[in-house]
């Protein structure tokens, strides 16, 4: 072959070889491999046959019965609409329905559920939403998160409806949570749709992409015929941190000129190709250079593309860096002595100018910041706190806002910033429907919760401040203590003392029961001690206040397990000189009070209830409202209920409590509870009847000739007035007590429907 053609012959193989790396660029999958279907790019680490794929979970199958063809996860009937190097993708989810006909009758019900091996649902990207003016749904899911949530929606009429907002009146939303792979709809109907039928025959729950739903009242009628709404998953490459992925080469994902970013919201890493660069950072070359100069043109005058960057220079006779958005290109002035005294003088006035404006700017700012401050001030009744403080200890310790009055403090804005690192994501504590709590260090490194409420209504601030007053001064040991408040932003924050050991849900249904300090004896304490606090606050505090959220998760435990009572975002003073409150039920399902749930009117008894949930979640270890057990079991205050008529009470105690405490003990614990749990509020007992019945059976514990036979009248003595006083014994209450609960089922708790 002659020399003179092997210049050519080597241009022609560069040339084939630029234009191949191209075109697996451009196709973003493998070689021989599938890259779209239909309208959908198929990009790797998915495929749709083997070899095309990078693990299990990426096998996608193409439909092409369709026309267009369609995209589905392989062995599954989830359709795949849009794919997303970027990690996540866009599938179809269904539609819970709940429909009845004229006649009240139910016609259509379905729960869909969805369940994926590795990809959660996108926490950022989607919400739980509930349309339907006669309607409450729930959400539940057990892969990679268990959580529980759910919405209330109703309304009189489609007048009342707003468009565009998903607030409770005739539709309502949640957030989904981090790390969720899995979720089951349930959605119901309080009175199958009866007054509301002509214009809102069924109720709907679903799954959706945030800004892809828009709420209409004339979704009320017949959800405008939707069968399916879009849902965005996340995905990742395997179960490894970047750090421990790029220890092996051959199996690592991310490729040349690409970065690793680890997944958050579950485990696996991410690839993104680096600075400079576009295209597919799975594949091999996938990430190309991009030529900033012919796309975003960044230069005056000259510009040269280097890989993953760009230079830009000025010709010969100019001065400047050549970039637009920098000082570009000026040509270089002659050197006479007068032009530079004239642009000299000129920089500088211009200079002494932005200074001078940047100052004014700056303090006019601080000053409007002030003037805010002060006005979140006045507007949440600071000066009307101050006032009760002063009256209540005789003097106020400092002029200004931030200061100490005995026990309780005033904070500043910026101190509290300052505790919780500017309310950092690390220092949550919790996150609730009342708000969120941080974890904050104070400058004398006391350690404190700091309570950042939702917005507020503006209307209660006079209530507010008297409910901070009245809490302020409660001192009970058994009470998470109320330190102080802030009151210079929008919606005042509250600072309460820390308590170490977290909360009493968690002992019971969280942490390794083997290693667990919730023995039987200190059960019992805490709930002792529970009922001192609910006691102490239904009969000692002036005016009484009605906790109205008793529940494990609001019970604090700490190093000793010594019970806390804490949350007070949903209590309620309760007037003296009444003897109940009309107001919107407020409440965690499982422990709310069913009189309460239908009249909205709030007693101390809806304290007591949900207290008798508590008991029967420290008899059974259970928790009070789980989907993920058979449906007669769902509710725990009905299933204990039914139990204890079936005389079954050995059968659903926790094994450890069986194996600790006395028969005669837990039966008497089991009856406090089942009188407590009466459906009708006159019919249970008073806290501090519960208090002394509870102390008696500590008792117990600690003397064991209550149990002998020999001392069965002693034992009569100690316990059996208590008992007598609460109306226990008897055939008779049995028989009411099923009765009433009957009742409850048919009512509130059957509207728990399963299914999927």
């Amino acid at each position: 072959m002659s020399m003179y053609y092997l210049p050519l012959i080597f241009l022609q193989f560069v040339l084939a070889w630029l234009l191949g790396v191209a075109a697996l660029a451009a196709s973003q999958a493998l070689p021989g491999c599938e890259n779209r279907c239909g309208n959908i790019s198929i990009p790797y680490p998915f495929g749709t046959k083997e070899g095309c794929y990078i693990e299990e979970t990426f096998f996608v199958t193409c439909n092409v019965s369709f026309s267009p063809p369609k995209l589905y996860f392989t062995n599954s009937a989830i359709e795949i609409t849009d794919l997303f190097l970027s990690g996540q993708l866009r599938v179809s989810s269904w539609i819970a329905r709940d429909c009845y006909n004229k006649q009240h009758l139910r016609v259509r019900k379905n729960d869909p559920w969805m369940r994926f091996r590795k990809f959660p649902i996108s926490h950022t990207r989607n919400k739980f939403v509930a349309v339907g003016c006669d309607t409450y749904a729930v959400i539940t899911g057990s892969q990679g998160r268990d959580y529980t949530t759910g919405c209330l929606s109703l309304c009189d009429s489609i007048g009342n409806v707003i468009n565009g907002s998903c607030s409770g009146i005739g539709c309502c939303e949640a957030i989904i949570p981090k790390e969720v792979r899995s979720f089951n709809i349930s959605v119901n109907s309080y009175e199958n749709h009866t007054n509301v039928w002509d214009f809102n025959p069924c109720s709907y729950g679903f799954v959706v992409e945030d800004n892809t739903y828009n709420f209409s009242s004339l979704d009320l009628q017949n959800f405008q015929n939707r069968t399916s709404v879009p849902v965005v998953l996340d995905w990742s490459i395997g179960n490894e941190t970047c750090n421990t992925a790029e220890q092996n080469l051959t199996s690592f994902a991310c490729k040349e000129n690409s970065q690793c970013s680890n997944f958050d919201n579950g485990p696996g890493y991410r690839c993104n190709c680096s600075e400079g660069y576009e295209g597919n950072p799975y594949l091999s070359n996938g990430c190309q250079d991009i030529d900033e100069c012919k796309i975003s043109r960044p230069c005056n005058m000259t510009c040269h593309n280097l890989l993953g960057t760009y230079n830009c220079s000025c010709p010969e006779g100019y001065e400047g860096d050549g970039r637009k958005n920098g000082s570009g290109c000026s040509r270089i002035p002659s050197k006479k002595l007068p032009l530079v005294n004239i642009a000299l003088g000129i920089s500088i006035s211009i200079s002494v100018l932005l200074l001078g404006g940047s100052w004014l700017y700056w303090g006019f700012r601080q000053r409007k910041i002030i003037k805010l401050r002060e006005k979140f001030f006045e507007q949440n009744g600071g000066i009307m706190l101050q006032q009760q403080l002063l009256k209540r200890d005789g003097s106020l310790q400092s002029s200004k806002r931030h200061g100490s009055v005995k026990s309780f403090e005033i904070f500043t804005e910026e101190s509290l910033k300052k505790a919780t690192n500017n309310y950092h994501e690390s220092r949550i504590l919790g996150q609730g429907g009342q708000g969120t709590v941080y974890k904050g260090i104070l400058p004398d490194n006391t350690i404190v919760a700091i309570k950042k409420s939702k917005i507020g209504d503006k209307s209660q601030i006079e209530q507010f401040i008297n409910e901070v007053t009245i809490l302020s001064q409660i001192n009970h040991i058994n009470v998470v203590k109320l330190l102080g408040c802030c009151l210079e932003t929008q919606v005042p924050l509250l600072v309460y003392e820390f308590v170490t050991n977290g909360t009493l849900f968690d002992h019971i249904h969280t942490r390794s029961r083997s290693t667990s300090s919730i023995t039987w004896e200190n059960r019992l304490r805490i709930a002792n001690e529970t009922a001192g606090v609910l006691s102490y606050l239904h009969s000692a505090a002036d005016p009484p206040i009605i906790h109205r959220d008793v529940k494990s998760n609001n019970i604090l435990l700490d190093e000793n397990c010594t019970a806390k009572v804490s949350d007070f975002g949903a209590s309620r003073l309760f007037p003296t000189d009444q003897s109940q409150l009309a107001t919107l039920v407020q409440g965690t399902f499982g422990y709310l009070d069913p009189e309460y749930f239908h009249t909205s009117q709030l007693t101390e008894k809806s304290d007591v209830y949900s207290f008798g949930v508590l008991l029967v979640e420290l008899l059974t270890g259970k928790m009070a409202l789980s989907f993920d057990r058979p449906e007669n079991e769902r509710n725990l205050a009905v299933y204990f209920v039914s139990s204890m008529k079936e005389d079954r009470l050995f059968e659903i105690v926790d094994e450890q409590t069986v194996n600790e405490a006395k028969a005669e003990q837990l039966r008497g614990v089991a009856n406090l509870a089942k009188r407590c749990l009466e459906l009708k509020g006159d019919e249970r007992p008073t806290m501090k009847e519960i208090g002394i019945e509870l102390e008696g059976l500590r008792m117990m514990e600690k003397h064991s000739w209550v149990t002998d036979n020999k001392n069965s009248e002693e034992t009569q003595y100690l316990l059996g007035d208590i008992s007598d006083a609460y109306g226990g014994g008897g055939g008779g209450g049995s028989t009411s007590i099923s009765a009433a609960y009957d009742s409850m089922t048919n009512h509130v708790m059957s509207s728990f429907e399963g299914g999927r």
